[in-house]
């Protein structure tokens, strides 16, 4: 018989702790003893045992009239300590090769610097495109994949004066008031990707991902640029590829 702590499938009674532990912290509001037991498939008096564990260590609180339990004190301070630790852009950095080798394409890093919407990181495909942009360029904010994920996603308090200065020079279809905006990024929010069409650098199409924090707000870009027009097909390949990477490094 395997013993509890068996190498080759880790402590069982840590295991089934840490299920409560994520069944609790996957819920809004909290929960009852009888409910835990039922989501985690665990018989009530073990998952009692396990919880009063949990009270003792101030990972979980007890409400006095409901009787429902919740995250505690020490939950919240294993999650702070855990999302301060978490390094968004140099994560999402170094996992940028496999990003390019997956897709093929040419893929940046972006972040909101003091001029704006600025590439930190560019990773060039195996067949690399021609494009004049590079380290340290600062992509607008309206006919850019990368500035129009910032709009979408990111805090707009620091993007104001960067975006009120491209609205004021707007021509043709972009957008010049806030109404235009928000009708600009509204489906790019909906498809979870942004995209462009040539406007920027012509003949380049691109789409972008957010890297959120746990706020739900871009940390970073993910832009991934080529030559054809099916590169931004919401259903395609490829913006698959980049949400599903955008959202693994996400805390959101």
């Amino acid at each position: 018989m395997k013993g509890e702590d068996d190498s080759s499938g880790g402590i069982q009674s840590l295991d089934a702790a840490l299920r409560l532990l994520a069944e609790m912290a996957g819920r809004r509001e909290a929960v009852s003893l009888s409910e835990l037991a039922r989501d985690c498939a665990m018989p009530p008096s073990k998952v009692h045992r396990y919880l009063a564990s949990f009270l003792h260590a101030g990972l979980v609180v007890q409400a006095g009239r409901s009787g429902k339990y919740d995250l505690g004190p020490g939950a919240i301070r294993l999650g702070l300590s855990a999302l301060a630790r978490h390094d968004f852009v140099n994560r999402t950095a170094d996992a940028l090769p496999d990003l390019v080798e997956r897709t093929g394409l040419t893929a940046l890093l972006s972040v909101w610097g003091t001029q704006g919407a600025t590439v930190v990181r560019w990773e060039r495909a195996a067949v690399p495109t021609v494009t004049s942009m590079g380290l340290g360029t600062v992509m607008p904010l309206l006919n850019s994949a990368t500035g129009r994920a910032f709009l979408a996603w990111a805090p707009q308090a620091p993007l104001q004066s960067v975006l009120q200065a491209e609205m004021g020079r707007a021509t043709g279809d972009l957008p010049c008031d806030a109404a235009g905006v928000a009708a600009l990024v509204a489906p790019m929010r909906k498809a979870g990707f942004a995209w462009v069409d040539g406007r920027f650098i012509p003949g380049l199409v691109a789409i972008a991902a957010p890297v959120l924090d746990w706020q739900g707000e871009a940390q970073a870009v993910v832009t991934l640029i080529g030559t054809d027009p099916a590169l931004a097909e919401a259903q395609g390949a490829t913006v698959a590829a980049l949400r599903e990477f955008a959202s693994t490094l996400s805390f959101a």
